[in-house]
Formats: C-alpha cells, structure tokens, sequence
C-alpha cells in the first residue's frame, strides 16, 4: 500500500468481514472494499459512517506513530462534517 492509503477490517451486521482501504487522492478520500483475499477492490459510491470514523481512528494513530502529519485529523473530521452534518464525534 502507498503511503496515502490506509486500510482496515470492518465486520458488517451479519458478521461477515470487508476489506477496506481509503486512499487520498487530489484532496478526495476514496474508499474500496472487497470480501475475500483475492477478491478485487470495488469503489464505494457512498461510505458508512462506520467506515469513515474508523479511517479517523487510523488516522489518529498513525499521527500518533509519526506517519502522518497531524492536520490531517483535521481534513477527515471536515471530510466527515461535510458528509453527515449532525453526527457527533
């Protein structure tokens, strides 16, 4: 993976598991996910909020870790704002 993707595991309601990674392109955040391994990676049109506040949490660990710049956080968290208005985080 490049450096500006980040990825992660979610498990959905019926406890099947999808692959997920986001990658930051042109100021956009594009989100791809597939089922299995050696499944291809399909764009997500519109992501969960699920998705986008654990792509928060990745990406605040990786400021943590010294991965990535901290004004990042605050690209997401305006991403997220931008996309669902009334969600509190």
């Amino acid at each position: 993976m490049a450096k500006a993707e980040i990825g992660f595991e979610r498990t959905l309601e019926d406890g099947t598991k999808r692959d997920v990674y986001v990658a930051h392109n042109g100021g956009q955040y594009r989100f791809f996910a597939r089922e299995k391994r050696f499944d291809q990676w399909a764009p997500v049109k519109e992501p969960p909020i699920e998705d986008w506040l654990e792509f928060l949490d990745c990406v605040r660990r990786r400021i943590a870790r010294r991965k990535l710049m901290p004004p990042e956080e605050s690209r997401v968290i305006q991403a997220i704002r931008e996309k669902f208005p009334d969600q509190e985080f």
